[in-house]
């Protein structure tokens, strides 16, 4: 599962970044930039933030999207969008939900990290995880332009695609109510735009498939945070991915 990221603002411009001018940098930031929630240091999907993603149509120019994928079929976003944050890379292509945007509509959600729970008996422990060179982390995920058909409001929503947790994950994530470990899958910087290329056969569904697994453990590092649910969630705030040791449990990996 993917329910909780730090996004911070030049984190989401990564691919913006490759190759704009100063002045498109600028009119990111004065324009799109206030349309987002950003900066994010602990966001909650269930909050439906609005971020930067990266489609196939604008592969190097952010577009703001918000958290939570609504499909075209919906006919109210609140009865769907909490059930989408994620999307299971096994069953893309099958569920109603997902497998349109998984054929045409992919695209790129670029990060700083991501927070998973522990569950240590009655403790709920949350960690921090992000890449061990502290560079952006790129996700795979689905979108989607919605139309309210009360509102005529034009959404456009996206989806986290999951995979298989490495083993470092199935020490976090080890929610006993679920049937494994999951996490984000995470693409490499040399297979980014590969997630992002058309689908005209069955063999080129197949390639996209296959980027859909666990993201080296050695390319990752976490640590335990302070509470991000309840009364004393820390909320959003720079604080929100900083070390906190809990006593009981390993801090770090």
């Amino acid at each position: 599962m993917c329910y909780d990221v730090k996004a911070q603002t030049e984190s989401q411009l990564k691919r913006a970044m490759r190759d704009a001018n100063e002045a498109t940098i600028r009119e990111i930031k004065e324009n799109l930039l206030k349309q987002t929630d950003l900066p994010l240091f602990h966001v909650t999907g269930f909050q439906h933030p609005k971020m930067f993603i990266y489609t196939q149509e604008s592969p190097n120019y952010p577009v703001v999207s918000q958290w939570g994928l609504v499909p075209g079929w919906a006919k109210d976003k609140k009865d769907i969008w909490n059930k989408t944050l994620n999307a299971r890379g096994e069953t893309l292509f099958e569920k109603n939900s997902f497998r349109k945007s998984a054929k045409d509509k992919r695209c790129i959600i670029c990060i700083d990290g991501f927070y998973e729970h522990h569950h240590h008996g009655k403790e709920t422990i949350p960690y921090y995880i992000s890449r061990k060179d502290e560079q952006p982390i790129s996700l795979a995920g689905l979108w989607n332009e919605w139309v309210d058909p009360e509102t005529g409001e034009l959404l456009n929503t996206f989806s986290i695609v999951t995979t298989e947790g490495n083993p470092m994950m199935a020490e976090i994530h080890n929610n006993p109510k679920l049937s494994g470990p999951r996490m984000p899958v995470i693409l490499p910087e040399e297979l980014e735009d590969n997630w992002l290329k058309e689908i005209n056969d069955d063999l080129d569904q197949k390639k996209l498939e296959e980027l859909l697994t666990s993201y080296p453990e050695t390319e990752l590092q976490a640590h335990t945070v302070k509470k991000l649910r309840g009364k004393n969630a820390t909320g959003n705030i720079p604080e929100a991915s900083e070390v906190y040791e809990y006593p009981e449990v390993q801090v770090s990996y």
